[in-house]
């Protein structure tokens, strides 16, 4: 698929940020497949203006995802979908061990736990 033809689904209706929303689509097509590894995303300038957004929107959302090793920006060549999904579930899975090992050395519930991570998880996406 040709990122031009992409639904990208952003909502203005959304207490959840455009640069987030856009953010969190491109990783959920890149994770299912819509947008596989070497996809050439649109240049920041043009994905604004067919979103109808700034550009600072849509280039917070490639610099996010960039950082996140989900993109590579290759200067003039453009921004590409990387492999960055295994690395990101690599990253995951080693952080839900270590919050899993101090849960359990300081005797917290499970269900304390799974709330503490769903809490923090909120206030970084509400940002």
């Amino acid at each position: 698929m040709e990122a031009d033809q992409f639904d990208w689904r952003l909502n203005r209706d959304s207490a959840v940020a455009l640069f987030e929303q856009l953010r969190l689509r491109i990783i959920e097509a890149a994770d299912n497949g819509e947008l596989p590894v070497g996809t050439k995303l649109p240049p920041v300038r043009k994905l604004a203006e067919h979103l109808g957004v700034v550009p600072n929107t849509v280039a917070r959302a490639y610099r996010e995802l960039e950082t996140a090793g989900r993109v590579d920006t290759q200067g003039r060549a453009g921004t590409v979908i990387s492999a960055g999904a295994a690395r990101s579930e690599q990253l995951l899975a080693a952080a839900a061990e270590e919050f899993a090992r101090v849960v359990h050395a300081q005797g917290i519930d499970t269900a304390v736990a799974v709330a503490a991570v769903k809490a923090a998880v909120d206030r970084l996406a509400a940002q």
